[in-house]
């Protein structure tokens, strides 16, 4: 059976509240409103929770720009939340990889940061990955969650490459079924979606591990699935891909081979999920799967 995180929605975190900053802590036990705006109805998925597991309001350059759940166990992302922006899906260059100050230590700020030169301290990897986890894996890549090409700004495009929106990725899947899935809903949603499309992008754990000094590092994804809900899409789109509106989903393997991506309804997503992983029982991506209010 595949591992995921148990439990359901009672993290114990450390709200860091900096008065007098710019912005606030980006490490937060209760979402505020700013940061739900890339929830659909300002609700996360309920069904995955542990007590290793943080929510992060990502923010960059002063302006909040999605949300991740995280393993400061496992030091990957559990999912990333955001909110598809129409793009041309030109990548974003010469970006720094960075990390989550508060994640570490007290930090005076709530922002992502890149990562220092010659850092030293032990704890600032105690409860996230760092570039040399990722250095001998030769095996995997740093793959989003929250993709740059679904970012049109630059600074929201920016701000997904922090190591806690990556995950290793077998190249051979990262750079073939997964990179070109993430081309597909690029197009599909530049086309027929006239309103906000919420994503959520997550992964599932079977307990393989990326090992540095002969210590766990960083949990490998056993799958990699997404889901989208955009409840204003065009009604005239052609049938083969209207009836992948208002919410659609799809999940493939992280491996070499028999790596095919498979799509389907939010809902068989969530069946499998249920089936495959430990989530709770009342595991849901989106709020009634992303059916609108009265349309039942």
């Amino acid at each position: 059976m595949i591992k995921f995180w148990p439990r359901i929605f009672s993290v114990t975190a450390i709200v860091l509240l900096l008065a007098g900053l710019p912005v606030k802590a980006t490490v937060e036990q209760t979402l505020s409103p700013e940061c739900r705006e890339f929830l659909y109805m300002g609700t996360a998925p309920v069904g995955l929770e542990d007590h290793s597991l943080l929510k992060i309001c990502q923010r960059y350059n002063s302006k909040p720009r999605y949300v991740t759940l995280y393993n400061t166990k496992d030091h990957v992302p559990v999912y990333s939340a955001y909110t598809f922006k129409r793009s041309d899906g030109e990548k974003k260059v010469d970006v720094p990889w960075m990390y989550e100050p508060q994640l570490s230590t007290s930090s005076d700020t709530g922002e992502m940061q890149q990562f220092p030169r010659g850092y030293m301290h032990q704890n600032f990897e105690d409860a996230q990955a760092v570039l040399e986890d990722y250095t001998n894996a030769v095996l995997y890549e740093r793959g989003h969650l929250n993709p740059d090409e679904h970012q049109a700004n630059p600074d929201d495009k920016a701000a997904t490459y922090t190591l806690t929106n990556v995950v290793p990725q077998v190249r051979e899947f990262h750079r073939g079924p997964w990179k070109a899935q993430e081309h597909i809903i690029r197009r599909r949603l530049n086309n027929y979606c006239r309103g906000t499309a919420y994503m959520v992008t997550g992964i599932t754990t079977s307990g393989n591990m990326i090992r540095r000094h002969n210590i766990d590092r960083v949990a490998v994804p056993t799958y990699l699935w997404s889901a989208y809900c955009c409840i204003d899409y065009d009604h005239n789109a052609p049938y083969d891909e209207r009836y992948k509106f208002p919410a659609f989903a799809h999940y493939g393997l992280n491996d070499k081979e028999n790596n095919q991506i498979l799509e389907l309804s939010v809902p068989k997503l969530e069946e499998f999920l249920k089936k495959s992983t430990f989530v709770d029982k009342n595991f849901q991506i989106f709020v009634d799967d992303c059916v609108p209010p009265g349309s039942a």
